[in-house]
């Protein structure tokens, strides 16, 4: 794994998708939320930016938020001392403190929560859906089984619904096969018109077999671009190990003919991966990306380690980044991220 901050700086300083970072402010990546929140999401929702994640704390929340209104200053969302749980309550074949990587759609008026939970009865992680009226939850689930669990293949994680421009529907997800040592894949479904079910049969989009991959790609996130579309996904290694001096974990693309594919790996990839340098700064592991748009603009959030001093790990978990996408040749573009306060002193 390349680890320089050389393809960091090409592709993201291209003036077509935001202005390069001034002199005072030269890092190029900088956390808008810089605690624990890892696998984020963001739903723009009346004048206002909600957020969801992993239980960072499995006593904690099973899926906590936190709440902006200019994507740059970002607080927890909290029921009085506690964090805000917008699902308090799992569907009876989930086990509590396993929830990971939700993502909402709006869908007429309610809202979808698509999640991954520890399956009681296998002990796999599975995909589930949940519903509310209100973005803030509480979603809830009377399923009894999960939406979808591929139990031979190690179970089913990082579900990312999508609306095509015709209004279908469709799933991305992954199977959880490096959990039980066999090569990954990136699958896609057609769900029903009301987002709670799934037609038809899976079809692989991507495999992990190109060596910046590893053992495992996931998290994918289907964006249309044009009359193309885009198929974002993170590979690798998600920890930031004692005996690494960097995380592996990396994002890359795959250009798609269609919403089903076939797709096909970009020949740049990884567009965005872990590198120290003295003008750069550290960015550890970024990855688990989504996409959403917000005042005429695409953003792409993700996730990196928190660093302490040296770039060293911090051991406190993910952070959640926020840049502009922007779009060259038909080829994704990275800006600096998002600015905080703190990061303008």
């Amino acid at each position: 794994m390349r680890q320089s901050a050389t393809f960091a700086f090409s592709f993201a300083l291209l003036a077509c998708a935001a202005p390069a970072a001034s002199t005072a402010e030269p890092q190029p990546f900088v956390p808008v939320y810089p605690v624990n929140f890892p696998d984020p999401f963001v739903l723009p929702h009346d004048g206002k930016y909600l957020a969801y994640a992993t239980n960072a704390e499995r006593d904690q929340a099973n899926v906590q938020m936190a709440v902006s209104d200019d994507l740059v200053t970002w607080g927890p969302l909290k029921d009085g001392e506690k964090l805000h749980d917008a699902m308090p309550v799992l569907p009876a074949w989930a086990q509590r403190g396993w929830t990971w990587a939700p993502e909402v759609m709006k869908l007429g008026e309610r809202y979808l929560l698509f999640f991954t939970a520890r399956e009681k009865a296998s002990g796999k992680q599975c995909t589930g859906v949940a519903t509310s009226a209100d973005p803030l939850g509480p979603f809830t689930s009377d399923a009894k089984e999960p939406l979808i669990c591929q139990r031979a293949l190690g179970g089913t994680i990082d579900a990312s619904p999508f609306r095509d421009a015709d209004g279908k529907l469709y799933l991305y997800y992954k199977a959880d096969a490096n959990a039980v040592g066999k090569p990954t894949d990136i699958y896609v479904q057609p769900m029903t018109p009301d987002g709670l079910g799934l037609t038809g049969e899976p079809t692989v989009l991507l495999t992990n077999d190109l060596p910046w991959e590893a053992h495992v790609i996931e998290s994918p996130t289907m964006v249309k671009h044009g009359a193309g579309y885009v198929l974002f996904y993170s590979a690798n290694h998600f920890g930031w190990e004692p005996h690494q001096r960097l995380s592996p974990y990396a994002m890359g693309y795959a250009t798609c003919t269609g919403p089903t594919g076939p797709c096909k790996d970009a020949p740049d990839n990884p567009i965005l991966y872990s590198y120290m340098d003295k003008t750069a700064g550290c960015l550890s592991g970024p990855g688990h990306q989504a996409v959403f748009e917000a005042n005429g603009r695409q953003y792409i959030m993700f996730h990196a380690h928190i660093a302490r001093g040296g770039c060293q790990n911090a051991k406190k978990g993910r952070a959640m980044y926020i840049a502009p996408l922007g779009w060259r040749d038909g080829k994704p573009v990275i800006a600096p991220s998002l600015r905080p306060a703190a990061a303008r002193k």
